[in-house]
């Protein structure tokens, strides 16, 4: 008996290191972000990259609709989280706006506030449009139903006193849209995403380039006052080949989730963004990259924020 027992307190050493291998499962942690061609997409997957932990969390990104898409993903259940544009998160939170008379979101939750995004309205170069009003008449596309982007293209429109029966609209993404312009399919698209976004760079350096609408005086100004999520905004010059420093709005991109998510992974998860590492990652991988800082994180939240998330800004001292 005696020689069994070295044996016997091996096997209670074994068993009592394996339990927590036992209690602690992986995670996995998607991310809904929106088309290939767009910011969300690319973003989404530096951050799953960053954000993942061998044997903890595995996040990944997923291509979607966009905004309004991934609130209804996260309140349906079939994705963790989300990109969204901070008006989209703020009215399916209170039921407002878009989601007015439908069923809103109460359980929405904010995780980091991202980067600005930037109302785009393309056309091409030479095409003769120089304003918003212009577009009475002309083929142009607001992107996919369940974008954000839709949202805000109807907005501006009726800023400048246009509804879409005053134009001919189509309902698809910027890079569809993209290839119809130099196709001489379409004479404008919008899109509200970081910039410079994939498509609009590849369509400003092929053929005879593009020009962008301003969305500024004071249509801008009426707007911003009914709608105070839109900030001004810049696109710099050549942030687009060819396209010199453009007046427009934007909104924030903001990372939601719902309030049924583990708050000890979100924990994790956001404590994973904001480490030096991802930092250096996100700053090098993509120009919208380096906007995306705790400090941003916590301005313009407009919904609650995740226990999870909120622990983490504590901690950091940001919130109270």
């Amino acid at each position: 008996m005696t020689s069994r027992r070295p044996f016997l307190a091996c096997l209670a050493i074994a068993a009592t290191l394996a339990l927590p291998c036992v209690a602690q499962a992986q995670q996995f942690f998607r991310i809904g972000t929106g088309g290939t061609a767009g910011t969300y997409y690319p973003v989404g997957g530096m951050i799953a990259n960053a954000v993942s932990q061998p044997g903890k969390i595995v996040a990944t990104a997923q291509a979607s609709n966009g905004s309004v898409a991934n609130v209804s993903g996260i309140a349906g259940g079939s994705m963790e989280s989300g990109f969204s544009q901070a008006d989209v998160a703020s009215w399916a939170f209170k039921g407002n706006g878009l989601y007015e008379g439908k069923p809103n979101v109460p359980g929405l939750r904010l995780i980091a506030n991202l980067y600005p995004e930037s109302v785009h309205i393309v056309v091409r170069k030479g095409s003769g449009l120089k304003t918003v009003a212009d577009l009475k008449g002309k083929r142009v596309a607001l992107d996919e139903p369940g974008s954000g982007t839709l949202v805000n293209a109807r907005a501006i429109l009726a800023a400048y006193g246009l509804k879409e029966a005053d134009i001919k609209p189509e309902y698809i993404k910027p890079n569809q849209a993209g290839d119809k312009m130099k196709d001489g399919a379409l004479d404008a698209f919008f899109f509200t995403g970081g910039s410079p976004a994939g498509a609009i760079a590849e369509l400003a350096s092929a053929g005879g380039g593009i020009e962008l609408l301003p969305i500024d005086g004071p249509q801008a100004d009426a707007l911003r006052a009914a709608s105070p999520f839109f900030a001004p905004d810049l696109i710099a010059a050549d942030t687009y080949k060819g396209v010199p420093a453009v007046k427009t709005l934007a909104v924030g991109a903001q990372w939601v989730t719902s309030d049924k998510a583990d708050a000890n992974t979100v924990y994790e998860i956001t404590k994973a963004l904001f480490s030096d590492a991802a930092q250096k990652s996100l700053a090098a991988g993509h120009a919208k990259g380096k906007f995306i800082t705790k400090e941003n994180a916590v301005r313009g939240a407009g919904i609650p924020f995740h226990p999870g998330a909120e622990r983490f800004y504590k901690e950091a001292g940001l919130l109270k």
